[in-house]
């Protein structure tokens, strides 16, 4: 197994609520990334649960490859599922790995689904369109799919079934080439290799185009509730980062020296961001007003974040493998008054956490909170309900 390290530096906070005030300390860490053991393949797309366990990755390249691998331990260990030759292009997952998604451009296009984390998969009923781009809602429910890429018009097709049934909406049809998608699915954004994108707020019922400059989108991504963007651009014949925190409204640059954008992707929060180009990843740890590179080797295709942006997975088209680099960024702990009773949240870690209480911050006595805990899939976080005391009550995140 080969192992190429390198290591950034940024300020890490440990959260500790106090009865809702945020106390903050602060530390660094380094950044190693390591070959996973998935085979030397044409890497195409990666797509991963929110927690980064469980992941899922396209082979594409000519010929056809009749490959999806998925693993379900942070890909200590790969699975090859049973699929057609197709030139698979693109995949998306549910919040916990089970509901995902694959489209496939030529050799037999189509979009496939599967139910149980990649073990099976079924053809959905669409037209063979060259499909380019999926995305789901974290719960699996809503999906979209955009078709078309630079080459051939072609639609925006949504489900609300989990791909059992799609719609087009009467979107004209356009050089489709990349989409992504709110948590909870109702805030969609559609790119085209021309200048203008479309946005929907209704789950693709209705969009709206806009453009800027005179620009070709490659990628987009998209924070959990879908107001803050990263995507890749053209403009000029040459390649941007382009950021938003408005849903698509606007557009900054930052002028980081690209030079040929494959993909991007976001936490949940929308503050860590990766595109991936040539020989070079690019990342941010501030929603995109500082950019860093760390000039790992590879020709870098797909990229997966989990929802704290801690784990990161890689692939190599070059032909080569997929890549894995797990880091503890510092989690936020939030509580909220909700009906007399207190809620605390933080966004779905990577590593272990559970939520801890104590009354007096001067004693080791840290016992862990057994409410249970939910999902909030608008929003990526863990929900836990709270009866407040009386006196005075400490609440923190640490690892079991």
């Amino acid at each position: 197994m080969r192992m190429q390290s390198h290591t950034m530096k940024r300020t890490e906070l440990l959260l500790t609520v106090v009865c809702g005030l945020l106390v903050a300390g602060s530390a660094a860490f380094a950044q190693t990334w390591t070959r996973t053991s998935a085979p030397t393949h044409y890497w195409e797309a990666i797509a991963a649960s929110a927690d980064g366990t469980k992941l899922v990755a396209l082979v594409g390249g000519v010929p056809y490859a009749n490959a999806i691998y998925t693993s379900t331990d942070s890909g200590a260990t790969w699975t090859s599922n049973n699929v057609p030759a197709v030139e698979w292009l693109s995949v998306a997952s549910s919040a916990d790995g089970t509901k995902l998604v694959a489209a496939a451009s030529y050799g037999g296009s189509g979009i496939y689904t599967s139910t149980n984390s990649g073990a099976t998969w079924v053809s959905n009923n669409v037209p063979g369109s060259g499909w380019y781009s999926v995305a789901s809602s974290s719960d699996g429910a809503k999906l979209v799919a955009v078709a078309g890429g630079g080459q051939l018009l072609g639609p925006i097709c949504t489900s609300t079934n989990s791909g059992t049934t799609w719609m087009t909406n009467n979107v004209p049809a356009g050089y489709w080439v990349s989409v992504a998608s709110s948590a909870d699915g109702t805030k969609l954004i559609a790119m085209t290799a021309g200048s203008a994108y479309h946005t929907s707020s209704n789950s693709g019922m209705n969009w709206a185009s806009n453009s800027v400059l005179s620009a070709s989108w490659n990628a987009v991504a998209s924070s959990a509730d879908g107001t803050r963007l990263v995507a890749a651009v053209i403009v000029s014949g040459r390649h941007w980062i382009f950021t938003s925190t408005n849903s698509g409204a606007s557009w900054v640059t930052n002028n980081a020296p690209v030079l040929r954008l494959i993909s991007v992707a976001s936490s949940a929060d929308g503050i860590t961001l990766v595109a991936t180009e040539e020989n070079r990843i690019w990342f941010t740890t501030n929603s995109g007003t500082t950019w860093m590179s760390n000039n790992m080797t590879g020709f870098w295709h797909g990229i997966a974040l989990s929802a704290d942006g801690g784990k990161w997975v890689v692939g190599d088209a070059s032909p080569g493998g997929i890549w894995i680099s797990q880091t503890t960024p510092a989690p936020q702990l939030n509580l909220a008054p909700s009906g007399g009773l207190l809620t605390a949240s933080w966004i779905v870690p990577s590593t272990n956490l559970v939520l801890q209480q104590n009354l007096d911050l001067t004693t080791t006595n840290w016992t862990d909170v057994t409410n249970p805990r939910a999902l909030n899939p608008a929003n990526m976080q863990y929900q836990v309900g709270l009866v407040p005391s009386n006196s005075s009550g400490f609440y923190r995140l640490a690892a079991p």
